[in-house]
């Protein structure tokens, strides 16, 4: 199946100088626009709707590449990582999001009676780091508690941090109070260039964002100081895979360092997955079965083992149990064996590894290329 051309956005017009930038622009919530594609079930029809071959099995269908690829039971491994999304609350409202997150999600925000829930399974869970997102997670009232209570009990924390949160007032003391307690900072930031930043999460953000990195290097970060981590994320910014993690990494470092005097300590490169409003923005476009098909073509085998569902349990807002994040906006709940709505209060460690991993057509998003995921490329 050939692809299809892929298709620019309007030109970005700034500083003298003209610019094409390939990718979705910020935009309103899903859910505040009442579209249709806000429902899981919407997202998976517009994905099965797709006609896409290739793949171990040229069926298009995630799950029968996996037990071709020989992981046709498809478990946990070890349990390293408990990552909690405080909520959907947001300040931004990036087209590229798989959350829809908002500053209208003001009702999905986890309340001190589950963030408590949350600590109780940690210590039965084993995990040695706690990772926090949303939203942005430093807007639920009760992150600066929950840090607190994770940091006393000798855990590694990380931070999932839009950069532009920081430089609002509530929230400029959080480099210095991050760095005090040796959190891990890890920061979205769509490229190192002002116009495509901009263009896909709004102008202005750009900005915001260097004083935001700038604000984290006086604090100590960004020195391979590994009590103060700093991360940064990038996302392609039209329907592509993400490049080369390792040479996109000493390119940006490059780039910061020469134009803003910024330095950070890694980056992650991330695959886009076709949901939510990245998903929007490929129906809107006609980029749909091209993704999809990029994604099926580039699925690698060597991926499989690494992916995140298989070391990391998610814990939505609510403290229902996900295999990962992006099932979790899917509302893919966790599959255990007595059919009940997994809660966090009742997480148990041995019926977590026994379990078996829910996958969709999405998943692909995960095993292309190098691999994608919250730690990164996999392979």
């Amino acid at each position: 199946m050939s692809e299809e051309p892929f298709i620019p956005l309007d030109v970005i017009v700034g500083d003298g100088h003209t610019e094409r930038v390939d990718g979705p622009r910020p935009t309103t919530s899903l859910r505040y626009r009442r579209e249709p594609l806000s429902s899981p079930s919407e997202q998976f029809r517009a994905l099965h709707a797709v006609d896409v071959d290739g793949g171990p099995t040229g069926t298009g269908k995630f799950k029968a590449d996996l037990a071709a690829s020989g992981w046709e039971d498809f478990r946990p491994d070890e349990l390293e990582i408990f990552q909690i999304n405080l909520g959907k609350l947001c300040n931004m409202t990036c087209r590229h999001c798989h959350v829809d997150s908002g500053p209208d999600r003001t009702e999905e925000n986890m309340d001190r009676e589950t963030v408590d829930a949350c600590l109780r399974a940690i210590d039965r869970s084993g995990a040695h780091t706690v990772d926090l997102t949303g939203g942005a997670p430093e807007l639920n009232p009760h992150f600066e508690y929950l840090v607190e209570a994770c940091v006393d009990r000798g855990l590694d924390v990380i931070d999932r941090c839009n950069l532009t949160i920081l430089t609002t007032r509530p929230y400029q003391h959080l480099p210095e109070w991050f760095a005090d307690r040796g959190v891990e900072v890890v920061c979205s930031l769509p490229h190192y260039r002002e116009f495509n930043t901009d263009a896909q999460r709004g102008e202005g953000t750009y900005r915001k964002s260097i004083q935001a990195l700038h604000a984290l290097n006086e604090a100590g970060y960004g020195y391979d100081d590994p009590d103060r981590v700093l991360t940064l994320v990038t996302n392609p910014v039209g329907a592509f895979l993400a490049g080369n993690q390792a040479s996109l990494e000493e390119e940006w470092k490059e780039a910061l360092q020469r134009n803003h005097d910024v330095t950070f300590d890694r980056l992650l490169a991330l695959n886009n997955m076709p949901m939510s409003r990245y998903l929007e923005w490929l129906l809107e476009k006609g980029q749909t079965e091209a993704y999809m098909q990029r994604l099926v073509n580039a699925f690698n085998p060597g991926t499989i083992a690494g992916l995140m569902c298989r070391n990391t349990l998610s814990v939505a807002w609510d403290g229902t149990l996900y295999d990962c994040d992006f099932n979790q906006q899917l509302e893919m709940t966790m599959d255990l064996p007595n059919g009940v709505r997994p809660q966090v209060d009742d997480f148990d460690l041995q019926a977590w590894k026994e379990h078996s991993i829910r996958t969709e057509r999405h998943c692909y998003g995960c095993t292309a290329g190098a691999g994608s995921g919250c730690g990164g490329a996999i392979e």
